[in-house]
C-alpha cells in the first residue's frame, strides 16, 4: 500500500469516528415478551447511529442481577436477523446488530439482496457500507455500556467486521472471526462466483472504469491495515484446504495483529466445529461450555 493512501485511511477512519461521536446513541429498549423465556429477557433496541440514522438490535439479558459476560453478533449478510442461539441466551448479554438496510431498520433505505454491497462502492465517502461499519461501532458502544455488562468480560462473533470494530473501540476480550470478509476482499471476488462476492465481480463487468475505484474503496475496509490497534484475543475458523481459509491466507493479518491468535481447524461436521468454537470463547469469557453434541451425562448435569 502506498503511504498516501495509508493515510487517507488513517483520515477516513478519523472523521468516522468523529461524525459518530457527534452524535449520542439514545437507546430504547422495547421488551419481548414473545422471544424472551424464563431464563432471559429479550429486547428489541432502537439507537440513533451515522448520519441520524435509526438502527436496530436484538439484546437477550439472562434473568438476574449480573454482572454477565456478553456477546455482540456482527451485521450477517442478510436481509433478516433474528435473536443469538438460546444456549448463549441463558449464559451471556447477547447483541444482534439490525444495521441499516436490514429488516427492522430499513427506513428509509431498504437494502436489496443481491445489490447492496456495490451500493457506492466507487467512493469510500458515499459507500453504503460507511454507514453499516458505523453502525456496528454504535451498536458495540451500547452494550459494552450496558448496566448488567461485566467489563472484563465482553466478546464477539461473525465475520472479520469485528476486527474493525476492535480497532476504533476497544474493550473486547475476545473475538471469534467466522472468516474472511472485509479481509482481502477484492481477492476473494477475483477468484469466486460465490455470492455475495460476485455481486463485485458483476458490477465490475457493468462498469469496468471502476475497477481502482473498487479497489481503493475496499481497502479502507480492509483490517489487516488497522490491524495493530487490536487488542483483543482472537479466535480464526482455519481450513488448510481453502485458498481463502490456510495459514498463508492468514499471514499478512496475523502477523500484524498486537496479540498471538488462534487457529480452529475446521472439521466440518457441524456440532464438532460448535462445539469447539463454544468451548475456546466460554474459557475466554469465564462461563461454562453448553455443548451440542448431547451424551445422557451431558443431559443430566445440565437443568436449563
Amino acid at each position: 500500500m502506498s503511504p498516501d493512501l495509508a493515510q487517507e485511511i488513517d483520515q477516513w477512519w478519523g472523521h468516522l469516528d468523529d461524525d459518530l461521536d457527534q452524535l449520542e446513541a439514545h437507546p430504547e429498549f422495547e421488551h419481548d415478551l414473545l422471544r424472551s423465556h424464563d431464563l432471559f429477557d429479550t429486547y428489541r433496541v432502537r439507537m440513533t447511529s451515522l448520519d441520524r440514522y435509526v438502527i436496530a438490535a436484538w439484546l437477550s439479558v439472562p434473568k438476574g442481577d449480573g454482572p454477565f459476560p456478553a456477546v455482540m453478533y456482527t451485521p450477517t449478510y442478510m436481509s433478516v436477523v433474528t435473536p443469538a442461539p438460546y444456549e448463549f441466551r441463558t449464559r451471556a448479554i447477547t447483541m444482534n446488530v439490525i444495521s441499516r438496510g436490514q429488516r427492522g431498520a430499513d427506513r428509509p433505505y431498504a437494502a436489496a439482496f443481491p445489490g447492496h454491497l456495490t451500493v457506492g462502492i466507487d467512493d469510500p465517502d458515499r459507500y453504503i457500507f460507511r454507514g453499516v461499519v458505523a453502525d456496528t461501532i454504535r451498536a458495540w458502544e451500547v452494550l459494552r455500556n450496558y448496566p448488567k455488562v461485566d467489563t472484563d468480560r465482553r466478546a464477539m462473533i461473525g465475520t472479520d467486521f469485528a476486527l474493525l470494530v476492535n480497532a476504533r473501540r476497544p474493550g473486547a476480550k475476545a473475538m471469534h472471526v467466522t472468516g474472511s470478509f472485509w479481509y482481502r476482499m477484492k481477492e476473494i471476488a477475483a477468484g469466486t462466483e460465490a455470492y455475495p462476492f460476485e455481486e463485485i465481480n458483476d458490477h465490475l463487468r457493468m462498469r469496468p472504469s471502476q475497477e481502482k475505484a473498487v479497489a481503493r474503496t475496499l481497502a479502507h475496509f480492509d483490517p489487516q491495515y488497522q490491524a495493530e490497534r487490536i487488542t483483543a484475543q482472537v479466535l480464526f475458523n482455519r481450513d488448510q484446504a481453502s485458498p481463502n481459509g490456510n495459514d498463508a491466507w492468514f499471514a499478512p493479518l496475523a502477523s500484524r495483529l498486537a496479540t498471538e491468535p488462534t487457529f480452529l481447524d475446521m472439521t466440518h461436521r457441524g456440532q464438532t466445529d460448535y462445539d469447539a468454537m463454544d468451548a475456546w470463547l466460554s474459557d475466554e469469557l469465564g462461563m461454562p461450555a453448553y455443548p451440542r453434541s448431547w451424551t445422557p451425562q451431558d443431559l443430566g448435569a445440565w437443568s436449563v
